[in-house]
């Protein structure tokens, strides 16, 4: 599945990375503790947060994430938009949370 997939099925909002929506999904991870996230986090996963500073750019680009979804309705900063497209990080956004989104990733075929 393609990052470009989840956005139109999950009718996620982009913020940043048009231009990398073409990246295969490995899989996923759900964490708000950036050192968690560094540890655990595999390449290719999505990474859903809540968290919306720049330091996520620099974690997803550190572990080679496909695409960050902040969740719960948040929304990230313009200076974090800015460094995501940088950083060639797409960023997108979605009103469910966390838990909801981990269970539609889930059905959706991801993290088999």
């Amino acid at each position: 599945m393609l990052v470009k997939d989840i956005c139109d099925l999950f009718h996620l909002d982009i913020v940043s990375g048009k231009s990398y929506l073409d990246r295969e999904i490995t899989g996923g991870y759900c964490g708000d503790l950036l050192s968690d996230v560094m540890a655990n986090c595999c390449v290719g996963n999505v990474w859903l947060t809540i968290q919306g500073h720049q330091n996520i750019v620099a974690v997803a680009a550190l572990k080679q994430i496909a695409a960050i979804i902040i969740v719960n309705g948040r929304s990230v900063d313009a200076d974090t938009v800015a460094k995501a497209e940088e950083e060639g990080i797409a960023i997108l956004l979605s009103s469910k949370s966390a838990f909801e989104m981990s269970c539609l990733l889930g059905q959706a075929g991801l993290g088999k």
